[in-house]
């Protein structure tokens, strides 16, 4: 690593946890009654009720919220779904899009509103300006604001006492668009943009290569001999210079919600690692940091709404620390190169840039692909599948995890917190006492609960793996057989039931097969996590806050940290361990050891 790459990482640290504190205090107004205030600001929300007939002094219990939340995004999948179909027929289609397959479209449609946002297509190939600006983007904001609304009541959970309410859904949702995911993502848009990210809605252009072929060739006839004038000369075929189609589109506006609602979704098929997506190492810094910007910022959110800033750095700083532990891993495996290419003379000095833009290199493509597999964004800027065995051991982990490691926004925060609950329940086990958390008593239902919402997720993910791999329809799609094309299967399955959306890139998941059975995997492992968590907010929300005492475990100091972190580490062990060694564990030791 260089000096240059020792100031981008601090630097980033630096301005993550500087930017994230004060958003997470701002974000507390949204989550509180009084909201942002009173006047001309707040006439768009009022506007907004008006128009739907929303009370929103009216909150609502944990199972009408679960409902409300669930309806709410299934429609959002229908119409995604139908404008896909219909895209043909529809305005804004400037390259002549046909309609989407039937399983490509319930796929996308579900992936993009559970904010997993897995594509199995090419998006400048497959989906018109309108499917881009009005299925795609639209659920990119409608589905961060989902996540961040659960985790608001998760958090009301922990700060009511003896009620039954958790607030109201519709309130939730458009504060958070409206204030945050808004604003954030038209300021992020006008920097792209300034950086050299298009924005337009023109038609798609042919350019002119600096490639020439056929210079000075002989022209031959029909047995092949090469034809010659009267005097003698060889016939030589003119130059021809190849063009090359260029996509357009409403690109920086899609691409700022992509990166600050940690959805994933490119607009073009190679995301984040196209030019127009992603042109300069500066836009990709900015990229990097707006990802972890608001699951930061939720931490301190949490901590201020239970009245305990304590309480937030602790669960912010279990999220560091793993992420740092796995970021160093995956950035030092990338930055040796493949034993195989240097025996073969290839340079090894710069590490392993198969599968890497040079503008890039390998340190900050390491650095994003364990960013957006800790939080569940699923956008790349390099392609997973090259990276070495253990580069890529790194974010399928990050991902098995749970996305708690920052997470998406708002899943990341109350997937932490499902553990946290896990940790203390550890340790009232240990010490023999009930165990609390932020005031709160855990019981039977709540462990229940909470355990359905852990477990959901690694039981999707190997099932689905199991069925892959034994089906002539799921190993059809494998390019690499052996441990790494296993690795390919498992980091998808991996991916979708975790709502991470990300690929390695070396499997053809576009079939009828792999997008209804990836798409089971996305949608439950959506909802499947959301509706027991709304449980736990409604069952803290009932209890009465127990005041601190002698025998209250603190939940906010170093030892809490290494507990919680225990927690996560041995869970995630636990459950993926078996298959990870049977794929990128062997294949690591079998191309370091020569076979």
């Amino acid at each position: 690593m260089s000096a240059h790459d020792y100031w981008m990482l601090a630097l980033y640290a630096a301005l993550l946890f500087g930017l994230g504190y004060p958003l997470g205090l701002f974000m507390v107004r949204l989550a509180t009654p009084e909201g942002v205030g009173k006047g001309w600001l707040t006439a768009p929300e009022r506007g907004l009720y008006k128009l739907a007939g929303i009370d929103a002094r009216q909150d609502m219990s944990w199972q009408r919220y679960a409902v409300t939340l669930i309806l709410f995004n299934a429609l959002g999948a229908l119409v995604v779904y139908a404008l896909q179909r219909l895209q043909a027929v529809l305005p804004l289609n400037p390259a002549a899009m046909t309609a989407v397959t039937p399983d490509s479209s319930f796929n996308t449609a579900v992936s993009f509103v559970t904010n997993t946002n897995w594509q199995g297509y090419g998006g400048e190939a497959t989906m018109s300006y309108l499917t881009q600006m009005a299925a795609l983007t639209v659920q990119n904001f409608f589905s961060a604001a989902t996540g961040i609304a659960v985790a608001f009541a998760l958090i009301r959970g922990f700060a009511r006492k003896s009620t039954s309410a958790i607030g109201n859904f519709w309130v939730d949702v458009t504060r958070i668009t409206l204030y945050l995911l808004l604003p954030l993502s038209i300021a992020f848009a006008a920097m792209l943009m300034q950086q050299g990210v298009i924005q337009n809605f023109d038609a798609y252009k042919d350019a002119t290569t600096l490639e020439v072929t056929h210079y000075d060739n002989p022209k031959l006839d029909a047995s092949g001999q090469a034809l010659k004038d009267e005097k003698g000369n060889a016939i030589t075929e003119p130059a021809t210079t190849p063009t090359q189609t260029l996509a357009m589109g409403p690109v920086a506006s899609q691409e700022s919600i992509k990166m600050v609602g940690t959805n994933g979704g490119g607009f073009f098929n190679a995301n984040s690692a196209h030019p127009y997506e992603n042109p300069t190492p500066f836009v990709n810094f900015l990229q990097m940091l707006s990802i972890f910007l608001i699951p930061a910022a939720l931490c301190f959110t949490f901590g201020k709404m239970v009245g305990d800033m304590r309480q937030g750095w602790a669960v912010i700083g279990a999220m560091t620390l793993i992420f740092v532990v796995m970021a160093a891993v995956g950035i030092w495996s990338e930055l040796h190169a493949n034993p195989q290419l240097v025996a073969l003379g290839v340079d090894g000095s710069v590490g392993n840039m198969e599968g890497k833009e040079t503008r890039f290199g390998t340190v900050a493509s390491a650095f994003f692909a364990a960013i957006t597999t800790a939080a569940s964004c699923g956008a790349v800027n390099a392609m997973h599948d090259s990276f070495m065995p253990l580069g890529g051991f790194v974010p399928m982990w990050l991902i098995q995890f749970g996305e708690v490691v920052f997470g998406g926004v708002g899943s990341g925060l109350y997937g932490m917190l499902m553990y946290a609950i896990v940790a203390v329940f550890i340790a009232g086990l240990m010490i023999g006492r009930t165990p609390e958390y932020v005031g709160k008593k855990i019981e039977a239902y709540d462990m229940k609960m909470v355990s359905l919402a852990i477990l959901v997720t690694p039981a999707l993910v190997l099932v689905g793996t199991a069925i892959a791999v034994l089906v002539d329809a799921g190993t059809a799609g494998v390019a690499n057989p052996g441990a790494h094309g296993f690795s390919e299967i498992l980091y998808a399955f991996s991916s979708a039931a975790n709502n991470n959306g990300s690929a390695f890139a070396g499997l053809s998941a576009n079939t009828p097969f792999y997008n209804l059975l990836l798409g089971v995997a996305v949608w439950f492992g959506r909802f499947g996590v959301i509706v027991p968590v709304l449980a736990v907010a409604g069952s803290l929300a009932s209890k009465k806050r127990v005041p601190i005492s002698d025998g209250t475990m603190p939940t906010h100091g170093v030892l809490f940290i290494v507990l919680l972190v225990s927690t996560v580490v041995l869970i995630g062990a636990l459950t993926y361990v078996p298959a990870l060694a049977l794929g990128p564990v062997i294949e690591h030791l079998q191309l370091f050891g020569g076979k």
